[in-house]
């Protein structure tokens, strides 16, 4: 079965794990909501430009490992090109369905989705400020621009 592309890692999670990682979210928001500084929004915003989801960690990791696998199959044995193999197989996997074996363990150690690390980003925008002049606006392109910039 194909997953929604934006919450397929999400549907394949715990849901012990989702809730916590929201929670873990809603805490970091909340403190920004009493302290409404925007200073300190705008370093939190610059750490989440930084901070790695879920996927591009699996791809990195997934890349590693094949290459790994490559090297160890030319240099030491040829039975190491099951590893060369077999990781691409997993990244087809998550691809198609969302999961592979690495993401629960990622998921628990905190690791979130690029739509969960947009929805504190968006939230902290709003915090800020950042839409309040479009209230009343008509103009799409400039609040597109204030939610991408």
């Amino acid at each position: 079965m194909i997953s929604d592309t934006a919450t397929r890692v999400e549907q394949h999670t715990a849901p012990q794990i989702n809730e916590l990682i929201h929670h873990e979210t809603q805490e970091r928001i909340a403190a920004f909501e009493s302290n409404n500084r925007n200073a300190l929004i705008t370093q939190r915003l610059k750490q989440l430009d930084s901070e790695w989801d879920v996927e591009r960690t699996l791809q990195t990791n997934f890349a590693i490992l094949s290459l790994v696998g490559l090297a160890l199959a030319t240099k030491v044995n040829k039975r190491w090109f099951a590893l060369a193999l077999g990781v691409p197989a997993f990244m087809v996997q998550h691809s198609v369905q969302g999961w592979c074996p690495p993401l629960p363990v990622l998921r628990r150690l905190g690791l979130r989705t690029a739509r969960e690390i947009n929805e504190e980003r968006f939230a902290l925008k709003s915090l800020r400020g950042d839409f309040s002049q479009f209230s009343d606006s008509n103009d799409p392109d400039a609040l597109f621009k204030a939610v991408r910039s």
